[in-house]
């Protein structure tokens, strides 16, 4: 008898933060991490240790902090990532598990490492014992394992839960399967394998979207016999990126009739929440259309819809959208609020921050709101997540101004205070536009050269008042791109603070980007 408890496994901040542009600072990852932890996430894969000494950093930090869910790093099936692994998630205790993942597809046993099928059961079978040495929760995945030969594959399977694997993960590496096809695949590993029938280990699964089908095969195996699926929010990840959570979710919420009660234990309300965190932290905007979290996912343009709504909701909305967290914003606050209530709406968005954090949202709470009549909430989580996304200044801005029209040429003057050296610099900049003069200024000030890869801007409340988002991805060179956000009442102000917030970013990274492994379910 299968049990229907399916657990949610995140990989938002690992595999999400691969994908081109999306690196995430300490701050940002510490707060996307707790975010999980209230959308009670049951595993959370905090990174990928051995990388680099700020992922190691991150993982630990995510280990030690948070409370609740599973944390996971990952490691080749190489004895310095286990090892490294291990270390990372110390803090986490019994929390704690290593993800450990091996190719094993004919092509990449072929092409990638030229290793035979004993060797790769053997490198296998190593790596879980080593990483049971430091947690018992071990998780082995053969990558590419859609496109591994299925007799091969129950091999691995049965061979690494000999070694104590608790879960058996089998990638849709490339997002090559269909439904059908992939839930045979399951259905095979799990009638193979005495242990997944018993419960002794489970099988996981884990798909990217380069056929659109993530989220179908996720669901595809679910049905027969997976009990664990590895998502991103907003299916963030590397190209075409992974399986959406907020679907995978709602898709076993909605239709619990079809998926015969599989059920999980994620807090639905805090999806939309989750949805723009994660959103403004990676600088990845999401889509409107997109199903469940994105603006236009409950609207309805239509006569004939809106009539249906207004006489019964169900007529056309099959979700009610305050299920997800769509909802009435709180009341506003306003430039005559005080520290006391702009901290108290802080605790309340469930954003933890100290006193020096506090001042410095309250003083740039204090110029918005001499700017604009209301400061909602999505207004003052712009403003925090501008805090997290700090990081340590070369340069800060002090003032800027434009001129620009159908007859002048854009002229942007930009005054930067230099921390290191105490001092202010003062230049100007013409260029196609407003924006465009503002960043050449601000090149010559500090010196650098970025090109502008992609430029979003977004309202983030209502009225003509609103707080403007803007996020930059930009090429300093090396083809790492590197990403800034800024906001502003002033949407000139915003794009030079953003473009400022990259350059602060590039400065201050040391080898440039972190490192990206080559290698990854």
């Amino acid at each position: 008898m299968k049990n229907n408890r399916i657990l949610i496994f995140d990989t938002t901040l690992r595999d999400g933060e691969q994908c081109p542009g999306a690196s995430m600072n300490l701050r940002e990852k510490l707060e996307i991490a707790r975010q999980l932890a209230r959308l009670r996430v049951d595993v959370i894969e905090a990174g990928f240790p051995v990388i680099s000494d700020g992922d190691f950093a991150a993982v630990r930090a995510i280990a030690r902090e948070i409370k609740g869910p599973v944390i996971c790093g990952l490691a080749r099936c190489v004895p310095r990532d286990i090892d490294a692994a291990g270390q990372a998630i110390k803090p986490a205790g019994k929390r704690g598990r290593i993800h450990v993942f091996l190719a094993t597809s004919k092509i990449h046993r072929e092409y990638k490492l030229n290793k035979a099928r004993d060797e790769i059961l053997r490198l296998a079978v190593e790596g879980v014992t080593r990483a049971k040495s430091f947690v018992e929760n071990v998780e082995f995945s053969p990558e590419d394992g859609s496109r591994t030969e299925p007799d091969f594959l129950v091999q691995v399977c049965r061979a690494v839960v000999a070694a104590g694997a608790t879960t058996v993960n089998i990638p849709d590496t490339v997002g090559w399967a269909v439904p059908d096809q992939y839930g045979a695949l399951i259905q095979h590993l799990y009638d193979a394998v005495p242990e997944f029938q018993s419960g002794q280990s489970i099988i996981s699964v884990h798909c990217h979207d380069d056929l659109g089908l993530a989220v179908a095969n996720s669901l595809a195996a679910l049905r027969h016999g997976a009990r664990q699926v590895e998502c991103t929010v907003n299916g963030i990840g590397e190209r075409a990126g992974n399986a959406a959570m907020e679907e995978i979710v709602m898709a076993l919420k909605t239709r619990g009739d079809f998926f015969s009660g599989l059920d999980c234990g994620l807090n639905t309300r805090e999806i939309v929440k989750s949805s723009r965190l994660v959103s403004r932290m990676s600088g990845l905007v999401v889509q409107r259309s997109k199903a469940i979290v994105g603006e236009n996912a409950f609207a309805h343009g239509s006569g004939i819809h809106q009539d249906g709504i207004l006489k019964k909701r169900e007529t056309y909305e099959i979700m009610d959208p305050q299920t997800v967290g769509w909802g009435q914003t709180e009341l506003p606050l306003t430039k005559h609020s005080g520290r006391a209530a702009v901290a108290a709406r802080l605790k309340h968005l469930g954003f933890k921050m100290g006193e020096t954090d506090v001042a410095a949202i309250f003083a740039r709470f204090k110029e918005i709101g001499d700017k604009k009549k209301f400061v909602y909430d999505d207004d003052l989580s712009a403003l925090v997540e501008g805090q997290i996304t700090e990081v340590p200044e070369a340069w800060s801005l002090d003032y800027i101004l434009v001129t620009s029209g159908n007859r002048a040429v854009p002229t942007a003057t930009v005054r930067l205070q230099e921390l290191a050296a105490k001092k202010f610099v003062q230049d100007a900049g013409i260029g196609d536009g407003p924006v465009d003069a503002a960043l050449k200024a601000i090149d010559r000030l500090t010196s650098t050269h970025g090109k502008l890869m992609d430029y979003s801007l977004r309202a983030v409340s209502q009225g003509k008042d609103a707080l403007g988002e803007v996020t930059v991805k930009v090429d300093f060179g090396g083809g790492n791109l590197v990403t800034g956000k800024g906001a502003s009442t002033d949407v000139i102000e915003a794009s030079a603070r953003a473009y400022l917030n990259a350059v602060n970013r590039f400065l201050s990274a040391s080898n440039g980007q972190t490192a990206k492994a080559a290698e990854v379910p």
